[in-house]
């Protein structure tokens, strides 16, 4: 099937394709465009809370009543300690994760170290999320080693007022286009389940077109005690968890989609199968930031028996 014609409104109608057919069709996409091989990559908060945005899901938010364990900047051994145990699960990847807005300061000097010890790891490639950094930040993380810089658009344009005020969306989409001009490669990707519409979620897909990331993280919202989306557990399920997937794979052909954030709270492990097969040929292995995640070697037996390869 040739979909390069559809419009915003075709897509929103192959929600009401049966599920089956849906992960047919986007699993045909995937086989024709990717091999056997399912990327990996680990995260570490290197610094924790006390963030000055008021996105509704974010339990770092220090608008938000979220109780968690804050922390200030690591250190930079403490950070390659944690990438050369990623490498050794099996990560390719290793993304270092600060919260706020932008590191300053000290606290720059700090990351730009994070950023040569980790990229002087052979074998492992470094990337980073690092919120709205300017154009000169973001020319002084790529001469450190960033290769790949995750920064997401999290939900629709339409959407984004009822998720964050404190900065807007073209303020997303406008930092990942200046990591790209950078020569940086662009991880950009969203949170599904936070009471947006099947439209906005097609338009989620769509905006992430334009913008042609590398790796889409498709995170599932894990409802946190303090924060204002605690309680949303039903507002998405797994069939339209799934569904999404094989949406997102069918508008993204040529996009990594990456299981992130709350797929072990939200998919049962079969569900989460189907999910492989809908598309994700990336994972975020180990712990998220503030939450738990999977084991690599859950992982790897999940993808073993889908004669998948973790790389």
């Amino acid at each position: 099937m040739d979909f390069s014609n559809y419009t915003k409104e075709d897509y929103i109608k192959l929600y009401d394709k049966p599920l089956d057919e849906l992960i047919e069709i986007s699993r045909k996409i995937t086989s024709e465009m990717f091999d056997n091989e399912v990327e990996a990559c680990s995260i570490i908060s290197a610094k924790t809370g006390a963030c000055s945005e008021n996105c509704k899901y974010c339990a770092q938010s220090k608008h938000n009543h979220a109780e968690i364990e804050c922390h200030p900047l690591l250190d930079v051994e403490t950070v390659k300690k944690a990438a050369l145990s990623a490498k050794e699960n099996g990560a390719s990847r290793f993304c270092i994760v600060t919260s706020g807005r932008a590191p300053q300061g000290k606290d720059f000097e700090t990351v730009l170290e994070m950023i040569r010890a980790v990229a002087s790891i052979d074998g492992l490639h470094c990337c980073a999320s690092l919120g709205l950094l300017t154009e000169d930040q973001i020319k002084q993380i790529k001469e450190a080693g960033v290769e790949r810089f995750n920064h997401n658009i999290n939900t629709s344009e339409n959407y984004h007022k009822e998720i964050c005020t404190t900065h807007t969306f073209q303020d997303r989409v406008r930092t990942v286009k200046t990591i790209q001009k950078h020569g940086i490669e662009a991880c950009c990707g969203v949170i599904i389940g936070m009471g947006e519409s099947r439209e906005d979620r097609v338009d989620m897909a769509l905006s992430l077109r334009e913008l042609n990331p590398k790796t889409v993280p498709i995170n599932f919202l894990n409802p946190i005690k303090g924060t204002p989306l605690e309680g949303y557990e039903d507002k998405i399920d797994e069939e339209e968890i799934l569904k999404t997937i094989c949406i997102f794979r069918i508008i993204l052909p040529n996009a990594l989609l990456r299981y992130a954030g709350g797929r072990t709270t939200r998919l049962s492990p079969e569900n989460q199968k189907k999910g492989i097969l809908a598309g994700i040929n990336s994972v975020l292995v180990g712990n998220y930031l503030t939450t738990c995640g999977s084991k690599s070697e859950e992982d790897k037996k999940m993808l073993n028996e889908l004669d998948m390869t973790m790389v």
